[in-house]
């Protein structure tokens, strides 16, 4: 039996195709056969084929992409949304529009105006320069010498440019992953932006890439130790007029948060991208503490359990090489820090965010709070994995009063 919502809800999803107004369509609530999948993002791409529809699986442990033709994307979405998915919402640059399937079978559709600033611009046709989620023309690129008046990337900042794109491109996924969906904010309601703190920030090419891809619907602070860069950013920002950006001096492990709101948080996104050796720990603890709902952490330079480490025997041999000596402590640190973070309830994941042909750096820990805290069976594991190691202490475990 046809469902007046539904075939309505696609005829929407179909003319904003056609007209080049879809900004992404979030389908949720899977029924699927396959129990892995948590979410399915489209988004409209433009290949060397022409327009297409990208598809990200989104699963437990992985993430899978797929881009079809706009006919055959259409038809997909269709039995999908037919058979696999309860839960669709569609972004254009008009419009957002919700579709429930119901306990009854049938369908609920809400529909509201969309934000002033849309999340990203709409793909047009295939005609047309590669879009990008962070426009290229950008004046704060240009002021932060990532590209030039033709709004290219400057010599030596292709690899940034690419890593400023990637890292939007996984946070508006990220957010869709865990529900975080800022509203629209005016100035007779400012508590409706999220707020999102980057410990860490360095120059800032990602904290701007943040707020310009959140536009007014987040407030966003860096924090950075060195004075003469948050004077350098700051004022960027204001020139730029970045009103909801701001840069604050400080140390990740002694900055203070705004007064938590009503639920308890004090911030609702915490990012800590480079963070050296146990700042990352510092910068985890501290948005665990502050509530935050999805924290993002990019570790680097993992030095504090390789003095510990004691091989077992069968590994001796092979870990008398420094590199392999350096690419243990990198495992086994960025794992005890996920394996924590998911007995703080967390969900997280672990992934190459960026090639490595354009940064070494490239490891990206993700967590988002979906469940309690302080299970017995996964501490236990986590205390077998510390022992079968040699490791006595950890930053994040000290801070979680966590005893391994």
């Amino acid at each position: 039996m046809s469902d007046p919502n539904r075939d309505r809800f696609l005829a929407l999803l179909r003319s904003a195709v056609d007209n080049g107004e879809l900004v992404k369509l979030t389908l949720g609530k899977c029924r699927g056969e396959d129990r892995t999948v948590r979410n399915l993002f489209v988004r409209p791409v433009v290949l060397k084929a022409g327009p297409h529809l990208s598809f990200l699986w989104r699963h437990a442990t992985r993430d899978v992409t797929r881009n079809l033709p706009p006919p055959d994307a259409l038809a997909e979405i269709d039995r999908l949304l037919s058979r696999d998915f309860l839960d669709a919402h569609l972004f254009t640059t008009t419009q957002h529009a919700q579709f429930e399937t119901q306990s009854s079978g049938t369908g609920r559709l809400k529909l509201t105006p969309a934000p002033r600033a849309s999340e990203t611009k709409a793909t047009a046709g295939h005609d047309r320069a590669k879009q990008h989620l962070i426009p290229a023309d950008s004046p704060w690129l240009r002021a932060l010498g990532v590209t030039n008046d033709r709004g290219q990337p400057r010599e030596g900042m292709a690899d940034k440019f690419r890593q400023i794109q990637k890292f939007a491109e996984v946070l508006g996924h990220l957010l869709d992953d865990a529900a975080i969906r800022p509203a629209n904010a005016t100035d007779a309601a400012p508590p409706t932006r999220l707020r999102i703190v980057d410990m860490g920030s360095g120059k800032g090419y990602l904290t701007f890439a943040v707020a310009a891809l959140l536009d007014n619907r987040a407030t966003v602070t860096g924090v950075e130790a060195r004075p003469e860069l948050v004077e350098l950013c700051n004022r960027i920002a204001r020139e730029n007029d970045l009103a909801h950006l701001s840069f604050a001096a400080g140390r990740i492990d002694s900055f203070a948060f705004p007064a938590p709101d009503a639920a308890g948080a004090a911030v609702d996104v915490l990012i800590a991208l480079h963070a050296c050796d146990t700042a990352t720990d510092d910068a985890l603890a501290k948005g665990i503490a502050a509530g935050a709902r999805l924290l993002v952490v990019s570790p680097c330079c993992q030095k504090e359990l390789r003095p510990q480490l004691v091989a077992p025997p069968v590994l001796a041999d092979a870990l008398r090489h420094g590199i392999f000596q350096e690419r243990q402590a990198e495992f086994v640190t960025d794992s005890l820090r996920a394996q924590l973070l998911e007995w703080a309830g967390y969900r997280t994941k672990v992934f190459e965010f960026i090639s490595t042909e354009h940064t070494a750096k490239n490891l990206m820990i993700t967590a988002i709070k979906d469940h309690a805290t302080g299970d017995a069976s996964r501490a236990a594991r986590i205390r077998e994995f510390a022992q079968f190691y040699g490791i006595r202490r950890q930053r994040l475990a000290q801070h979680l009063e966590f005893s391994l």
